[in-house]
């Protein structure tokens, strides 16, 4: 999404053929109609409330915590300039690029 848009507009789109029994989100993309479409596929949205829910939602927290592993990895591949930037010239290289940092995080 352009900088200047949410990114709960294109949500629906990414989750259209979603096989997974959680999804783990931060508090921006606390709305109803996500937990509709993500019940309707039998997706367990792990996803705290916002502050200002008349009615706030539960969400499992302990597992919301991995979310915070996940975030330090994707931090991990972002240390390589040419991922960060996305300076590569097609999809397939820009993969290429991630699995090569990848491997070297684990090999680390």
């Amino acid at each position: 999404m352009p900088g200047q848009a949410h990114d709960l507009r294109a949500v629906s789109d990414l989750i259209e053929g979603l096989a997974a029994d959680h999804l783990l989100a931060d508090r921006a993309f606390d709305a109803d109609r996500l937990r509709t479409a993500l019940a309707e596929r039998n997706v367990t949205p792990i996803i705290p409330p916002k502050s200002n829910r008349r009615f706030p939602a539960t969400f499992d927290n302990e597992t919301y915590k991995w979310r915070h592993l996940i975030e330090n990895y994707f931090g991990k591949l972002k240390a390589n300039r040419a991922i960060a930037m996305r300076s590569c010239k097609t999809d397939q290289s820009f993969s290429a690029f991630i699995s090569h940092a990848a491997t070297i995080i684990q090999i680390r």
